[in-house]
């Protein structure tokens, strides 16, 4: 169930990405202003990221899916309707408004539910199955633009309404009343100074996202990347989607198998080795090779081997500075991962999806700047005893 809820952001995000020639055409849009759209939602979804966790930690988790699904299946609808660009990226924004509750309030109640090896465990556990909606997303969308670009957001709706009634039903609230604080900006504020003013909290967070965003790159490249560069149509999103998430899913097995026999930062350090021998790789076949299919997502698929493998320590060590307020912890260091992210779509993927060379180097840029990061940190620097 929390993976479900997880899964709702990357499916908001990818089955609409095969899409894109048909609603250039459908809403008489530009190519950047369809990619505009991936930023319409980011933006608004990073900034409440900040908030969706000190809500949880106000009025319940709960509660919190509650609102959150809610306005994102009318926004859905809105966007299955949308009559003009203009109007498709308001609506994208509000499903970027709403749409982090779910991810941020997972994230949480896995801390809230289990401790030590066993919350590292289940925290892949989830990353694993949460994995799996990137590679399933476009292959959804590129079947349901056989009926019509509209469909895809109808069921976006629709995954929203039975992901929230499922929790509804079947979810424990972890938040009980009298471990609630009073919600207000100045409490928030204040919590998120805390938080931020965290050196070792800011390198960990800031280090997962650029991992993430060294991925990430290429699925908000993917329309460019897939169909011009590689020569692909829109039904066949799958050839990247597919191997990469695979790679996700690995590393979290991986990680899981790791929980409670090896030394974190050990776990860590090889997960680095790795991203950063798969960037290596991936900068050669670019520049070396020619342009294939094989030849320039077999990389990247690897390297999201490494990342999973790391995410769910850091993600942990993240979460367990501040145990008090636990859903704004979430909310940081999701605000972070999602601030990368928008980020890229808005500035950096325009500027590399020239070639597939250029987005190689946007993701060796990511893990140098992760790594940057990580290095100053405890998790790097502790020892084994």
């Amino acid at each position: 169930m929390l993976a479900s809820l997880a899964a709702l952001a990357p499916f908001a995000i990818d089955t609409y990405l095969p899409a894109f020639p048909a609603l250039e055409d459908g809403l008489q849009a530009s190519p950047l202003a369809l990619q505009q759209s991936l930023t319409f939602y980011l933006l608004p979804y990073a900034l409440m990221t900040l908030w969706h966790g000190a809500i949880s930690d106000s009025i319940g988790r709960i509660v919190t899916i509650k609102i959150g699904l809610g306005v994102f299946v009318f926004a859905s609808i809105g966007c299955a309707f949308a009559p003009d660009i203009e109007t498709l990226w308001f609506f994208r924004a509000l499903q970027g408004v709403s749409g982090g509750a779910g991810n941020v309030v997972a994230r949480a109640m896995v801390r809230d539910l289990f401790e030590g090896a066993q919350a590292q465990r289940v925290m892949a556990t989830v990353q694993m199955l949460f994995g799996i909606a990137p590679a399933v997303a476009p292959i959804i969308g590129g079947l349901l633009l056989g009926i019509h670009w509209q469909a895809i957001f109808i069921f976006l709706a629709l995954y929203a309404a039975v992901s929230l009634w499922a929790a509804v039903c079947y979810l424990p609230e972890t938040m009980p009343k009298e471990k609630r604080v009073p919600l207000s900006a100045k409490q928030v504020i204040k919590d998120y100074r805390i938080i931020f003013s965290d050196k070792e909290f800011n390198f960990v967070v800031f280090a997962l996202g650029a991992n993430f965003a060294g991925f990430f790159v290429y699925v908000l490249a993917s329309p460019v990347f897939l169909v011009r560069h590689l020569e692909l149509s829109e039904h066949q999103f799958g050839w990247m989607f597919i191997p990469t998430v695979l790679g996700m899913v690995l590393g979290s097995y991986l990680a899981k198998r790791a929980a409670g026999l090896y030394a974190r930062h050990k776990v860590v350090k090889l997960a680095y080795l790795w991203m950063a021998s798969m960037v290596l790789l991936n900068l050669l076949v670019c520049f070396v090779l020619p342009t294939h299919p094989v030849n320039n997502i077999l990389p990247v698929a690897l390297f999201n081997v490494g990342m999973a493998l790391a995410m769910p320590i850091l993600s942990l060590a993240a979460l367990d500075r501040h145990p008090k307020i636990r859903g704004t912890a979430a909310s940081g260091q999701a605000f972070i991962q999602m601030l990368l992210s928008t980020i890229s779509a808005g500035i950096v993927v325009p500027l590399v999806w020239y070639a597939p060379s250029g987005l190689a180097i946007a993701m060796a840029g990511y893990l140098i700047f992760s790594w940057l990061m990580l290095k100053q940190s405890k998790l790097w620097t502790a020892k084994s005893k």
